[in-house]
């Protein structure tokens, strides 16, 4: 079978690169090899990063594009040369970003929560890591909510005999004559109606072979291949834990990247990865090693393994990355956070489509009562059924269940002085806590004071109801490198040639050049490198096809 463009991968990046190659007037073959279209999409929280915004400019926030390039090159720390075409993709995405990404979506049907979220709060420095301002736009109904406008684009073009969707077909080989990309090969999985996310049978039931003029490779990271993440663990990062939680479904395996790379492209930056350091144990697990990252307000005390406060910006919410590192140093697989649960209950969320129903459900009354008067449903179920989250009324009472599930590592003297240190710096409007400081500059916006951020109080004493500790553990997430991209979406050789015929976009091209992140990203990127890397894609394709 021939058509005019192959997408391989129906994730995000594949729909947007699949639909706007079909909407031109070419044919295009959809290849997936899940039972179902979406990908890492329809799990996300829907987060969005857009700059000077019609929300941001509701609630009082002063953005700009140069107050964006300065945040987002501060976070890459761009310093190789494998980064010359990430930086090209920073700066246009950025201008997508301040520019057109939110008419276009908009223009689609797309809406968007009108509280605009602060994550990854930074390093300290205005020049260093971190958002300055809020940049955090949630889709009104998350992942699923942003998926959608593209799903019914797939079934429109359908419709038209434009587009033919084959799900069940996993590509295992890029095909080439010449030096050229003509197709793929691969294999047809046999039907599996297990719930999306579950692991998927890989019982061949035959084989295929496709032509076309075009391959574009959507494909995602490495996520959950736990054995590769820790094959390219950044060294710089310590040593990789020996226990990890997975954040992806186990299709998420990496094996796109190597695909690109046996037909000649260049894989960079394959060290930079993206995982949080909050992750917790599922307790009702969907994938292997399934684990739900916590989005922590600022205010949780966060300790090591042993019970020693973590250093500044390692508090909750800053600097995920610099957290993660610094917790590898220890030489222990987990730390805690130390809360209340009227802290837990204002401040505490989950990641995810399916951990916010509210969200996801276009629910103004489920917002409303658990934003500002939580605890959700999800987190109190993580609450009564999670493994990692211990409840008591005294301090002493929870560290002796903390020190149950790990015994002889923690040091409860030093816990307790950390703990009462922290309250000791509240019997003052004033304090040097960096903690306690950043969280009352929080409170002067009006989101983190409504949604996000409790007022100050003591732990101890009861006022803020029993005491609440949660393990934490590294979670794999993102995959910052992968195959190196120009402008318009070409795979690039090792001397920077393009590979005729083979285009890549999403998390398997590092959300566009290879590494559009650099080291860093600000949260919100993700979904949108997979936008506008498939939006590139497709119009590299056009113009090869003529």
């Amino acid at each position: 079978m021939e058509a005019d463009a192959i997408v391989v991968g129906g994730g995000l990046a594949g729909l947007v690169a699949a639909t706007e190659i079909a909407g031109t007037g070419r044919r295009v073959f959809l290849l997936e090899q899940e039972p179902y279209l979406g990908g890492q999409a329809y799990w996300s929280f829907g987060g969005l990063f857009l700059v000077d915004s019609p929300e941001q400019r509701r609630l009082g926030i002063r953005d700009s594009l140069e107050l964006a390039r300065e945040d987002w090159f501060g976070a890459a720390g761009f310093d190789r040369e494998t980064d010359a075409w990430g930086r090209r993709f920073a700066e246009a995405y950025l201008e997508f970003a301040a520019g057109e990404k939110r008419a276009w979506l908009t223009s689609l049907g797309v809406r968007f929560f009108p509280v605009v979220g602060w994550a990854e709060r930074g390093g300290g420095l205005a020049l260093g890591h971190g958002n300055s301002v809020p940049r955090f736009h949630i889709v009104w109904g998350t992942g699923p909510g942003l998926l959608e406008p593209f799903l019914r684009r797939v079934q429109e073009l359908q419709d038209r005999g434009l587009l033919k969707v084959f799900l069940r077909h996993r590509v295992e080989e890029v095909l080439l004559e010449k030096g050229r990309v003509v197709g793929v090969m691969g294999t047809v999985l046999e039907p599996d109606t297990v719930p999306r996310g579950a692991p998927s049978s890989r019982k061949p039931k035959g084989e295929f072979r496709f032509l076309a003029q075009a391959v574009v490779l959507t494909t995602g990271g490495m996520g959950a291949n736990l054995d590769l993440v820790r094959r390219f663990w950044p060294r710089r990062m310590g040593e990789p834990p020996r226990r990890m939680l997975s954040g992806v479904p186990d299709h998420v395996d990496g094996s796109g990247l190597f695909l690109a790379e046996r037909a000649g492209a260049a894989l960079v930056n394959l060290d930079r990865m993206w995982h949080y350091p909050e992750g917790v144990e599922n307790h009702a697990p969907i994938w292997s090693h399934h684990g739900i990252r916590i989005l922590p307000g600022p205010s949780a005390l966060w300790v090591d393994a042993t019970g020693r406060r973590l250093p500044p910006p390692c508090f909750p919410g800053f600097d995920a990355l610099e957290t993660l590192r610094h917790l590898r140093s220890t030489g222990l697989d987990w730390s805690w956070f130390i809360l209340d649960l009227r802290t837990l209950a204002k401040e505490f969320a989950l990641s995810g489509s399916e951990q916010n129903p509210d969200l996801t459900g276009r629910s103004w009354l489920g917002v409303v009562r658990n934003r500002i008067f939580g605890p959700s449903g999800p987190v109190r179920a993580f609450l009564q059924r999670g493994k990692d989250f211990l409840v008591d009324e005294t301090l002493s009472g929870l560290m002796r269940k903390m020190e149950a599930l790990a015994p002889g590592v923690l040091d409860p003297v030093r816990l307790e002085r950390e703990v009462k240190a922290r309250d000791r710096e509240l019997s003052n409007p004033f304090c040097k806590d960096a903690q306690l400081l950043a969280v009352q500059g929080f409170r002067r916006y009006l989101g983190d004071r409504l949604f996000r951020v409790a007022k100050p109080h003591p732990f101890l004493g009861g006022r803020g109801g029993p005491l609440v500790a949660v393990r934490l553990w590294t979670l794999t997430r993102k995959t910052l490198g992968g195959i190196q991209t120009d402008l318009k979406g070409r795979a690039l050789t090792l001397q920077g040639e393009p590979v005729p015929g083979l285009f890549a976009a999403g998390e398997v091209a590092g959300f566009g050049g290879g590494g559009m992140h650099g080291y860093k990203a600000l949260e919100g990127t993700f979904l949108g490198g997979c936008l506008f890397s498939g939006l590139l894609a497709a119009k590299g394709v056009a113009e090869e096809l003529g």
